[in-house]
């Protein structure tokens, strides 16, 4: 370590943070704790970051709302009353809002401000934020809190802009509601947003055409509300809840059962798969079987299962078929979990239109033409997922050191240190960045956001005005996320935890994109840089 500059210079803040959503939010709560000037730019209106973007119909989370919430505040906790099991996003939203009005958190965020660049300026150990607009801020400290599934990525098909009627994104919904009675509505996708939207408005709609290329696997969320009693057992229980979500492997209250597959008869497997069936939420996913997702034969166990049940809840059996994966494995992609999604299909107002065996050639004045016939439209729903884990920071000019470009550094995948900093890119840390523990989001963004206030804390009460990554630190933990992967039957599939998006140029090449690892094997590595003083980072 060097002494700092005896004299810093004067910048606007001491701190910007991009994004005002969950991440972002709680950032700022904790800087100001440390008596900082704190500047967070959000592009929105208003705060919440997924839940103000994402508004499409039946759009809600699958962890359990009780595990969900910001643990922080017991006073929160005490106050806030979720009203179902799986909290849909208008409360979410409500709850988010909640949280910046009791923490007094607005008179800190700038609303309608997105960044368009930023970059590190050696001489005054500082970053230069530079807005769409084209005003600049000046700072010690630039926070990324910008989300691994933010950037929403339209279909590349001819004709799209030429649609009369009216079209959407899932995740840029329009904030006034959409009148779905009695119109032509075609869905374009098949995830999780997909999912929830098909399942929502199919019974409002005059007719429902689901446009699917690859079908996922899904499995019941059995969401219901949360009465008095419950109430008072969630809130006693708080403690207990967040304790268990510290130690699971990927911070749900769910966690993988300890046997294999095959260390139980045939009939067990089936009660046990029957059990987890008819439980709530990720059980199915995050509580089975420990090898189900790296063992092939383990897998297809649960696979034909899931399967049994998409045939015996879909009345025509070549739509059931449709809908059954062929390319993948249950739980090798991101789980859907739906309410009578499947029953959706025996409606007789619901058509599923295959595009691997009809292609869309194109989008008409009037709505889609495939390889088979025309189809007339009043709505199209596009559910086309986004630029996944680093398609938000593509979206910004980051400059670090000597003018070095973040996407030139990353163009054959991201390399981080504990996906929390790059090097070569001092004072900037990433909240839920690439190569970060995932899981249950906000359990993830908690811990993120106290280690850095840590380093920040650390840096302030030393003298420290440069902190950053070494080139041999990003390799080591680089290296180590890709060896967790070896193995995993998820790493074989392409999808957007593979870095595969066929509608993005670039990123048709799987890349190992996300922390495979369990969240406490994380959290201890993390632990451990701290406690031995962050050696590893080279400080100045």
């Amino acid at each position: 370590m060097t002494a700092s500059p005896a004299t810093p210079p004067a910048f606007d803040y001491d701190a910007i943070v991009i994004g005002a959503g969950l991440s972002g939010m709680y950032q700022l709560y904790r800087l100001r704790e440390l008596g900082m000037r704190v500047r967070v730019f959000e592009a929105g209106t208003n705060v919440g970051g997924t839940w103000y973007w994402n508004r499409y119909p039946g759009a809600r989370f699958d962890s359990e709302s009780y595990s969900y919430g910001y643990s922080f505040s017991r006073e929160l906790l005490e106050e806030w009353e979720w009203s179902e099991h799986f909290a849909g996003q208008p409360e979410t939203l409500r709850y988010c809002n909640y949280v910046a009005d009791k923490f007094d958190l607005r008179r800190d965020i700038q609303f309608r401000s997105r960044v368009y660049a930023a970059t590190y300026e050696e001489e005054t150990r500082s970053w230069k934020t530079t807005l769409e607009d084209g005003s600049r801020f000046q700072s010690r400290f630039l926070i990324t809190a910008i989300g691994p599934l933010s950037t929403p990525t339209l279909p590349r098909i001819e004709g799209r802009e030429s649609f009369r009627g009216k079209s959407f994104h899932t995740a840029r919904w329009p904030h006034q509601p959409v009148d779905f009675a009695g119109k032509r509505v075609a869905v374009i996708g098949t995830g999780a947003t997909g999912v929830q939207t098909i399942q929502t408005i199919a019974a409002e709609v005059g007719r429902l055409t689901v446009f699917q290329r690859t079908p996922n696997w899904c499995a019941p969320l059995h969401n219901g509300k949360i009465d008095a009693e419950m109430q008072s057992k969630i809130k006693a229980g708080y403690a207990e809840i967040f304790r268990r979500c510290q130690e699971t492997f990927a911070c749900f209250i769910h966690t993988p059962d300890p046997r294999g597959a095959f260390e139980v008869s045939d009939e067990e497997r089936e009660a046990f798969y029957e059990k987890l069936y008819g439980e709530r939420g990720f059980g199915i996913w995050q509580g089975n079987f420990r090898d189900i997702l790296v063992d092939r034969q383990a897998n297809a166990t649960i696979s034909d299962f899931v399967a049994r049940k998409i045939r015996e809840r879909v009345k025509d059996p070549k739509v059931a078929e449709k809908l059954i994966p062929k390319n993948h494995g249950f739980g090798t992609r991101r789980l859907p979990l739906e309410t009578f999604y499947y029953e959706v299909y025996n409606r007789d107002n619901v058509e599923l239109v295959d595009i691997t065996e009809t292609p869309i050639e194109r989008i008409t004045p009037d709505g889609i033409k495939t390889g088979a016939r025309e189809y007339e439209f009043d709505i199209i729903i596009y559910a086309t997922g986004f630029d996944a884990i680093t398609g938000s920071f593509d979206k910004i000019d980051f400059c670090g050191v000597n003018g070095a470009c973040l996407n030139d550094q990353w163009k054959r995948g991201p390399q981080t240190y504990l996906g929390l900093m790059v090097d070569g890119f001092p004072n900037m840390m990433m909240l839920m960045g690439p190569h970060t523990a995932l899981g249950n989001i906000p359990r993830s963004i908690e811990y993120s956001v106290d280690w850095v206030t840590g380093l920040i804390r650390f840096a302030r009460d030393n003298g420290l005005t440069r902190l950053d990554a070494t080139s041999a630190g990003v390799e080591s933990w680089t290296d180590h996320v890709k060896a967790l992967g070896v193995g995993l039957l998820s790493n074989e599939v392409n999808s957007w935890m593979t870095g595969i998006n066929s509608n993005v140029e670039g990123k048709q090449t799987r890349i190992v994109a996300r922390y495979s690892g369990s969240a406490p094997a994380y959290r201890a590595r993390c632990d451990e840089v701290a406690a031995n003083g962050y050696q590893e980072l080279a400080l100045e």
